[in-house]
């Protein structure tokens, strides 16, 4: 029986790359033994260049399987949705910017062996800014999931069915796919795979976009905050009980203490400021805990397309 692949690419306001990825897919499965599908998840149901181009893929390629959903619900989400339809019995993600090339395909699919190949780029073609975050969240990656070092991370990866389904079987209503997989397995390994300039559009990924994602790894996946406000707490307490003291032993020398609002005004703002992000952090927490045990859905599909071929 011949293997299947399902190609999953969460869109987020893109038309022309789909019909290029579609194409260079349809050159490279030619190629190989395999047969396959292309998932495209419409992340942005109301841009109508989008469904445009989601609506002609489908009427003219029967490859092709388009999820439209009912609103902006991320990157994340949104492949969760993918890998929820996929019938493969391999998934590949990718991004619709071609930044991954659909050729570097057949890379993945030699190491298939494996639980999940992830690619590895040498060089990013992204901005100083975006590169220095994708540094600090993979330092990280490594001290909260216990990624090993030499392990990078991308959404240019291959699974098997085996892995979505136990990673879809994880119910969380602020999904980390990185965290997801080192939660269900070990057998992780990388490719090397050339990183390409994006052909249409900027990057999606905002500042808050980028700082919601790293708050999901940190909150949701670790009790990191927890610790540092723990030791912080500790740390002030013992501040506070030296300063005691010594106030306490001029008193008894009968030294001469100069009397002033100074100090109590910065000691009232250093206290209150650190329970009020005490309360914040702890008050997040309790938020995200309401979320799970409502077991809320991340994402819900508005149609479903295929083509009548």
């Amino acid at each position: 029986m011949t293997e299947r692949f399902s190609i999953v690419i969460p869109v987020y306001k893109s038309s022309k790359t789909l019909f290029r990825i579609a194409d260079k897919l349809e050159k490279v499965f030619s190629t190989l033994p395999y047969d396959y599908e292309i998932i495209l998840v419409n992340d942005s149901p109301f841009y109508e260049a989008t469904n445009e181009a989601l609506r002609e893929l489908v009427s003219e390629n029967k490859k092709v399987v388009g999820i439209k959903l009912t609103k902006n619900f991320g990157q994340q989400p949104a492949t969760l949705c993918g890998l929820n339809y996929a019938k493969g019995d391999y998934i590949i993600t990718m991004d619709d910017d071609l930044q991954h090339n659909p050729d570097d395909i057949s890379k993945l699919i030699a190491l298939k062996a494996h639980d999940v190949v992830i690619a590895k780029f040498p060089k990013k073609q992204h901005s100083l800014f975006k590169n220095l975050g994708s540094k600090i969240k993979g330092y990280f990656d490594h001290v909260i999931l216990g990624k090993p070092k030499h392990i990078k991370l991308s959404s240019y990866r291959l699974m098997s069915k085996a892995t979505a389904e136990k990673i879809l079987s994880i119910k969380t209503p602020y999904p980390f796919i990185p965290a997801l997989l080192f939660s269900v397995t070990n057998d992780i390994v990388n490719v090397e795979i050339d990183h390409h300039t994006r052909d249409e559009g900027r990057s999606n990924y905002t500042f808050f976009k980028m700082l919601k994602l790293f708050s999901n790894l940190i909150i949701n996946n670790s009790s990191l905050l927890l610790r540092f406000i723990g030791y912080l707490g500790f740390s002030s307490a013992l501040v506070s009980v030296v300063i005691a003291v010594v106030v306490v032993v001029k008193k008894m020398t009968q030294e001469y203490i100069l009397q002033g609002w100074t100090s109590l005004i910065l000691s009232v703002l250093f206290f209150g400021g650190l329970t009020l992000f005490a309360l914040g952090v702890i008050g997040e927490y309790l938020i995200r805990i309401v979320g799970t045990a409502e077991s809320r859905p991340v994402y819900f599909v508005r149609e479903i397309s295929r083509s009548e071929e």
